[in-house]
């Protein structure tokens, strides 16, 4: 039996089915919506309409979950990769705002003139 048949012969089992059904997996997928989002505006979107008390947020609301993750039994790894995820693509974000906001010798130069 190939590596295909292996995998297919898993699938069929019931416990992966149960695990499809259950909110151990629902849950991190509905949750990776905020990643990705946060993926997208780093590539499509102006650092200038970054919020950085949202940004902050979500650095803590991913850190802690993702600890949670780590520690509910059994782990939940997928939840654990969403969060890990956002994590980087908020402090990425929060890079980009403190880059615009606070380093940018464009932004600083156009507010000593008005």
């Amino acid at each position: 039996m190939g590596i295909v048949g292996k995998v297919i012969g898993s699938m069929r089992k019931k416990e992966f089915r149960q695990y499809l059904m259950s909110t151990h997996f629902w849950g991190p997928v509905m949750n990776w919506t905020i990643p990705i989002a946060a993926i997208a505006d780093i590539q499509y979107k102006d650092a200038s309409i970054i919020s950085g008390k949202m940004t902050s947020a979500l650095c803590i609301y991913s850190l802690a979950f993702m600890r949670f993750a780590w520690r509910v039994q059994p782990r939940n790894m997928l939840l654990f990769a969403c969060h890990f995820t956002n994590e980087i693509a908020q402090v990425t974000q929060g890079v980009r705002f403190i880059n615009y906001h606070y380093l940018s010798e464009d932004k600083n130069d156009e507010s000593t003139k008005k």
